[in-house]
């Protein structure tokens, strides 16, 4: 499974990616927006958007992706840790592996 995160730290980077290599999931993170965020996307299979930490132009650009290629979008407040165990718990169905 192919995952996209649309904001969130910058120094949680690694973190985010750990994470979701737990759960057997590769991703992509986009802390801030670096050029075209568009053309660097692909077409994960699910995108999250850390809401808290990221520029309405941002987010609107990820959704108007996501909506063109019918990516699926988790929407959380909080760039945490934690949030991001509880939607890929939801969205993968499996524990993770290492805590």
């Amino acid at each position: 499974m192919s995952i996209v995160i649309v904001g969130g730290n910058e120094r949680m980077v690694c973190q985010y990616q750990n994470i979701c290599k737990n759960y057997g999931c590769k991703a992509k993170v986009f802390a801030k927006e670096k050029g075209a965020m568009k053309k660097k996307l692909g077409c994960p299979d699910l995108m999250i958007l850390f809401t808290n930490t990221v520029s309405h132009k941002m987010v609107n650009s990820a959704l108007q992706e996501a909506k063109k290629n019918n990516i699926p979008i988790a929407r959380i407040h909080t760039s945490s840790a934690a949030a991001l165990h509880t939607v890929l718990n939801e969205y993968t169905g499996k524990e993770s592996v290492v805590c």
